[in-house]
């Protein structure tokens, strides 16, 4: 069962996934064309918001589920096209920064750049920036080590990003973003494992 599911995932084509990447924009562009209400923008502030965090959810899950399932399970599929699903999540948050820049008023903007809920979305935003223009093949060659060095700000990214969708209306209902993120957590806490304790069991004694 494994390896069918394995060959059926590297035959998927990377414009398919393109594709499907695609189709929550299409339904939000659709949205925005014929919506008559006002604040339509603001109405799509939280799903680009939300595609966007788990996008970034996903594509950080690849490494450790590939250590879990030693490959198998379309794991080492997602580990190679993690590259197109970080490129995905950073163009669902620049939509969802521009549509919030377009449905409020630049004073209330302004006014609102230093509580915790809104700069935190700004700095994962501009972390997101160097980490997506940096994405390809050429890049990744002409950085050698220090572009993994870049990535790492991921994490910090992501932290960011959790802190950002929970304190959202004063932390008012911040289960929804801890439910999306407990996984990554996890799954990151048994990556540190597999890479510096599983081999080394006198470390835990």
């Amino acid at each position: 069962m494994s390896s069918r599911l394995s060959a059926f995932f590297d035959r998927t084509s990377p414009y398919l996934l393109w594709f499907v990447l695609s189709l929550p924009a299409l339904g939000m562009i659709n949205t925005l064309i014929n919506a008559e209400s006002d604040r339509v923008l603001h109405f799509l502030l939280h799903p680009t918001g939300e595609t966007s965090a788990r996008l970034l959810i996903v594509s950080m899950m690849a490494t450790p589920l590939m250590l879990l399932f030693k490959g198998r399970y379309g794991s080492r599929w997602l580990v190679r096209n993690r590259r197109y699903l970080g490129v995905a999540a950073f163009a669902y948050a620049a939509l969802h920064t521009m549509f919030y820049l377009m449905s409020e008023p630049f004073s209330r903007v302004l006014a609102e750049a230093t509580d915790l809920e809104i700069w935190t979305g700004w700095v994962a935003f501009a972390i997101f920036i160097p980490l997506a223009a940096t994405s390809f093949d050429y890049a990744v060659r002409r950085m050698g080590t220090a572009w993994k060095s870049l990535q790492r700000w991921v994490y910090a990214a992501a932290v960011l990003t959790l802190i950002h969708w929970a304190s959202l209306h004063d932390w008012r209902s911040p289960e929804a973003a801890i439910v999306h993120f407990a996984p990554l957590a996890a799954l990151t806490l048994y990556r540190l494992w597999w890479v510096y304790l599983r081999r080394r069991p006198s470390a835990l004694a």
